[in-house]
């Protein structure tokens, strides 16, 4: 029978970066799979040039990376190096290998960059997301209201029309839990008549109420975005009726002519025209290694920084992998702003381009 694999202690886990800025549930699930790998000295960890979509940190012993002109660094476990990935980039932009026995942990990127998507998306509140409430009883034309909202001004007139022949009539009765916080997305929702309250239950169990949503706002974007789940409960206060856009209809429709992607060469020559490039990543990743003259908004505090953002500049949002930054920008072009993302994120940008410690 096979030996089960030993897990990494979980109190070292916590030293790592970003791994250590999980909450308390998204951390236990890397945990689960943050698995100790034991590497004799001379053994080859990565090659240059790999694809391997892998995060590694050195847990203990020494690795030493290889670049054209001999030995480049040497990552000690226990160090403040060592808290980071090792050498991130994709394709690997050098080789690693064990100069002593070492003992390692990797995590598919995937998996940790929507563990950290769902973690910070979580930290949204709803309240910031939905439109002013309607004055009037009835709350006007929903059609009307949502069109003039900033978010659709960039979506083609083709696209809006095929939405609207795509929506689903939901008819709903009061009392009725339209979604559940920590479910997977599957629809986006706009009210056409009805009040519903967006309530987000606590770590220590309470139920706090975010909001009130009338006819014309919107909910239900954000799980769909980036895969992330629902971030708050929505339950209607009336009986009402709702308009629905499958998972697969909002990536086509809405999703896809928000997001604007450039690559490197491309994002440079916007900086150089005055564009922002913003990294989205958590502050510890922001400055472990960073885009030269890159600001830092984490993905869960963009709503509340955007009102200090100058209207009349580009952004191009960049993570890790991509994955944060899409919804970083769908998020700005919600609000009106002209954004972009770095194709790849930061593992797609080569070694001498961009990820340079911050001090």
């Amino acid at each position: 029978m096979a030996q089960a694999s030993k897990l990494v202690d979980k109190a070292l886990l916590k030293t790592l970066v970003p791994p250590s800025s999980l909450n308390a549930e998204n951390f236990q699930e890397l945990a689960r799979k943050a698995t100790v790998e034991e590497v004799p000295a001379g053994r080859i960890v990565f090659k240059k040039g790999d694809v391997d979509r892998k995060t590694l940190y050195v847990l203990s012993g020494e690795v030493e990376l290889v670049g054209e002109n001999g030995i480049d660094a040497v990552i000690r476990g226990g160090s403040q190096e060592a808290r980071h990935p090792v050498a991130n980039h994709q394709p690997r932009q050098v080789t690693a290998r064990a100069r002593t026995a070492v003992t390692l942990t990797r995590f598919d990127s995937d998996l940790l960059d929507i563990l950290l998507t769902w973690d910070q998306l979580s930290g949204i509140e709803v309240s910031d997301i939905s439109t002013e409430e309607s004055e009037s009883e009835d709350g006007g034309d929903w059609m009307t209201r949502i069109l003039q909202s900033k978010a659709f001004l960039r979506i083609p007139p083709a696209n809006i029309q095929h939405m609207f022949m795509r929506l689903q009539e939901m008819p709903v009765k009061k009392g009725q839990v339209i979604l559940r916080q920590g479910d997977e997305g599957d629809y986006y929702y706009i009210i056409s008549r009805g009040k519903f309250r967006v309530t987000r239950e606590s770590s220590s169990g309470s139920s706090v109420t975010l909001a009130t949503l009338a006819d014309g706002d919107a909910f239900g974007e954000e799980a769909l975005i980036s895969d992330a789940k629902r971030n708050a409960t929505i339950t209607a206060d009336s009986d009402g009726l709702l308009m629905r856009l499958s998972k697969e209809d909002f990536n086509e429709l809405l999703k896809a002519p928000m997001l604007n992607e450039v690559d490197i060469e491309r994002a440079k020559l916007m900086v150089r025209d005055g564009a922002v490039l913003m990294d989205v990543r958590m502050e510890s990743e922001h400055k472990a290694g960073a885009i030269k003259g890159s600001v830092n908004i984490p993905l869960f505090m963009l709503r509340l920084k955007a009102e200090s953002l100058d209207p009349r500049k580009r952004y191009i949002c960049y993570c890790e992998t991509g994955r944060r930054s899409q919804a970083a920008a769908y998020l700005l072009s919600e609000a009106g702003f002209e954004s972009y993302t770095l194709k790849g994120g930061l593992q797609a940008v080569s070694q001498g381009a961009g990820a340079t410690p911050q001090g």
